[in-house]
């Protein structure tokens, strides 16, 4: 009785130390994700900002509504391709915890067939 108790801790620190590795990665690619996603869209921003400005600057003269009109369509044109790519890859991740999940699936399967 004693050995399955320590057995049975022992699985259960193992099992503890995987999912805190896991959450840790998932902690870690989280933030990393978001200060790329934050310098994109500072840049991806500025960039359209300053193209937008030079477009209407170049056709003030002649087709105001349509340098202010085209570049306003194509942003939220982007805006939504933007949302469903967000929604595809929201949709697309792997189940958190999986492999922790995998591996007490494994240990109760192993330890019925023992009982």
């Amino acid at each position: 009785m004693k050995a399955l108790a320590c057995t049975l801790i022992s699985i259960a620190h193992t099992r503890m130390e995987l999912f805190s590795t896991e959450l840790e990665e998932e902690r870690m690619h989280l933030y990393s994700m978001l200060v790329w996603a934050v310098v994109a869209l500072f840049f991806a921003g500025f960039g359209i900002v300053l193209a937008t400005l030079f477009v209407v600057l170049v056709l003030w003269d002649t087709h105001r509504l349509l340098a202010l009109g085209v570049p306003a369509f194509l942003f939220l044109l982007g805006a939504v391709l933007a949302w469903r790519v967000v929604l595809d890859k929201a949709r697309a991740k792997p189940r958190l915890f999986a492999a922790s999940l995998a591996e007490l699936s494994r240990d109760r399967e192993h330890l019925a067939s023992r009982s």
